[in-house]
């Protein structure tokens, strides 16, 4: 394995690779990933620091985008060129490399030749749109040196509760190297710098934007009242884990009685059973009581934290709550809001705003997709 020193010290030549569910609720919005040369642009990058804003979820999405197995002798087809940017180009082989694995599923699920055409053709969209944005980083010289990216893989490995030797590990498992995960590092910080020299400085955020946000994300909250954190595992008939009612109801008092004994934690069997809210464990996370069906205020109204109901059946199945906690609803004031939807507005209208400039950048250089990919 290399060490810390070897992954901080591999220098990058030539180019790189390419709401709760309650509206009163905060977060406002889930946090975007980072921008990766799409035509969505993630709200991070726009700081005036770029690398430790390079935030946890880099890891994820850096190592979702590890280069595609090698392509196949039949999807090589032909080394062509599919595009040409001003006096660069794109090679068919770089659309396919891109395309590989979600073309690869789709063929699998009987896709249509004409979406598999597609796909191709936006990836070869982003591939033009690194080209375009190398570009104006070279012209402006916006290149990030080797201190940006060590912080950001630092930021990254802090953010991520990881060492560098395991966020290291993370990355070469993923089918990494080292050059290429810090290359797509330097790629962000140098696309960040783009954005906020090209685009930022002409968005601005308006007081009655924000307030007509806040009326719309919290004008319904409640005054007061109470509210309560609860999970929430049911079982249908004719679901994924029964056939019947009896077969429903039994197994959740099955469930029920492992999570009595101790033998199994309630996310545990909510994940293997439930037919809502699997993917997070049965959790559906603070709700205030008005919001409640009549039948889970009434299960909830006699539990203390940490009680688990009884086997309730309903019409469309059966049902095992949990109260994991209550306590008295404070509505969000304007002030607490106003930062978040400040920034959400900024993030939305920089979206817009880089489009329309990238639109521009587009129309300002010789750009001819060749072949199949031309349209």
């Amino acid at each position: 394995m290399a060490t810390r020193n070897e992954f901080f010290s591999n220098g990058i030549e030539g180019e790189p690779d390419d709401r709760g569910q309650r509206r009163y609720h905060l977060p406002l919005a889930r946090s975007q990933g980072p921008y990766l040369g799409g035509s969505t642009l993630f709200p991070h990058l726009f700081g005036s620091r770029f690398a430790p804003q390079l935030t946890a979820t880099m890891l994820a999405v850096g190592l979702s985008l590890a280069p595609a197995a090698p392509v196949s002798a039949a999807e090589k087809l032909v080394e062509g060129i599919a595009a040409q940017v001003g006096a660069e180009i794109v090679l068919a082989s770089e659309v396919f490399e891109m395309s590989g694995p979600i073309e690869k599923r789709m063929r699998a699920a009987g896709a249509p030749e004409q979406e598999i055409l597609t796909l191709r053709r936006d990836a070869l969209e982003r591939l033009i749109e690194t080209k375009l944005l190398s570009n104006v980083v070279d012209r402006l010289e916006l290149n990030a040196d080797r201190e940006e990216i060590d912080a950001a893989v630092e930021a990254i490995a802090t953010e991520n509760g990881l060492t560098i030797e395991q966020l290291l590990k993370s990355v070469t498992s993923h089918g990494l190297t080292l050059e290429e995960y810090r290359g797509k590092i330097r790629g962000e910080i140098e696309r960040g710098k783009v954005l906020n020299a090209m685009v930022r400085s002409r968005v601005q955020v308006e007081a009655e934007d924000v307030e007509a946000l806040f009326q719309d994300r919290f004008g319904n909250q409640p005054e007061g009242g109470e509210e309560v954190y609860i999970r929430h595992l049911v079982v249908v008939p004719e679901g994924r884990s029964a056939t019947t009612s009896g077969q429903a109801c039994q197994i959740v008092s099955e469930a029920r009685a492992e999570i009595t004994s101790g033998t199994s934690e309630f996310a545990a069997l909510a994940q293997r059973y439930s037919d809502m809210n699997a993917d997070r464990g049965g959790d559906l996370g603070w709700i205030h009581r008005k919001d409640l069906a009549e039948w889970m205020s009434n299960a909830v109204d006699a539990m203390k934290p940490g009680e688990l109901s009884r086997v309730i059946e309903m019409p469309f199945g059966c049902n095992l709550l949990q109260l994991v906690d209550r306590r008295e609803f404070e509505p969000v004031t304007f002030e607490q809001a106003a930062p978040q939807l400040q920034n959400f507005i900024f993030n939305q209208k920089t979206e817009i705003e880089y489009s329309n400039w990238l639109d521009v950048l587009r129309s300002q250089t010789y750009i001819d997709r060749k072949g199949a990919f031309g349209g």
